[in-house]
């Protein structure tokens, strides 16, 4: 047995309650993972959690992972006796070892500072490390950047490699009034009671717009630690199929619940995943 609770919660939408070491191996192929794992020792997740070795999912993950497929990995290290544990570079690295690309090294921005110093400057960032296998099979860029040369005609030069410049592709054309995002994202994380309990939920916007930009309708996309399951919302509300595993049993049934609670309110114009084929379960 590789989980201790299984929940269909619609067709194509399943979540278990078990260790992702061993729910991993038994799943088919997916299309994207959209995860953040728990951070060296920053958050506390209650009696018994000594940490992870996210190595070992690293590869569990990429051997999983469907061509074309996308990780994204939202990290931060843990700063003991004066420095930062460099962890997140550790698993990067690892990443690439395991044969995926590096395809983007994306930082989420906070909004607001937790843990200040007072010989640093306020630590107001996060890694949300894109790895694919191969080139992304699927890319939809959002366009929200306020371009401040909007309306006016693109002109000016590229340099070249060796310092010479050439006339820049595109001179003439109109530049639209917004472009592509930058690839650091400033994200407020609102505390809210559906996520009480839990001491890292992860940002809705940040799982909602990672699901859109890397995967298309119909995608599998995987959360090997859902926590209070933001990333299965995100998932469902976007037409999108989701597999999620958590061990703890009250993270578990929060997730589940908040799921749940969006595949009755589907968004319009999406699809909504189909109920959930009543089965016997056996454990």
């Amino acid at each position: 047995m590789s989980y201790v609770r299984k929940e269909e919660l619609a067709d194509g939408v399943t979540v278990y309650q078990g260790d992702c070491l061993e729910v991993l191996p038994t799943l088919e192929r997916f299309d994207m993972v959209m995860t953040s794992p728990p951070y060296d020792g920053i958050r506390d997740y209650g009696d018994g959690f000594s940490g992870v070795d996210c190595l070992p999912i690293i590869t569990q993950l990429a051997e999983g992972l469907s061509d074309g497929g996308v990780i994204v990995w939202n990290v931060a290290d843990q700063t003991i006796d004066g420095s930062e544990s460099g962890t997140s570079f550790r698993q990067a690295l690892h990443a690439k070892s395991c044969g995926l690309r590096l395809h983007d090294t994306m930082i989420y921005c906070k909004e607001a500072v937790t843990f200040p110093d007072a010989n640093r400057y306020h630590p107001a960032f996060e890694y949300m490390f894109v790895f694919s296998k191969g080139a992304p099979a699927n890319f939809s860029g959002i366009k929200d950047w306020k371009n401040k040369r909007g309306g006016s005609k693109m002109n000016g030069t590229d340099r070249n490699q060796d310092g010479s410049t050439k006339t820049r592709s595109g001179n003439g054309r109109l530049i639209p009034d917004f472009g592509l995002r930058r690839n650091w994202w400033v994200i407020a994380n609102p505390y809210t009671g559906e996520t009480k309990g839990h001491p890292a939920p992860m940002p809705y916007s940040m799982a909602f717009d990672h699901i859109a930009t890397w995967s298309a309708a119909g995608s599998i996309v995987v959360d090997p630690f859902l926590g209070s399951g933001t990333s299965g919302i995100a998932a469902v509300k976007q037409g999108r199929r989701f597999i999620g595993v958590e061990i703890d049993p009250g993270y578990f049934d929060i997730a589940c619940k908040r799921i749940s609670d969006a595949l009755k309110q589907p968004d319009m114009f999406i699809d909504p995943p189909k109920p959930a084929k009543q089965e016997a379960l056996s454990l």
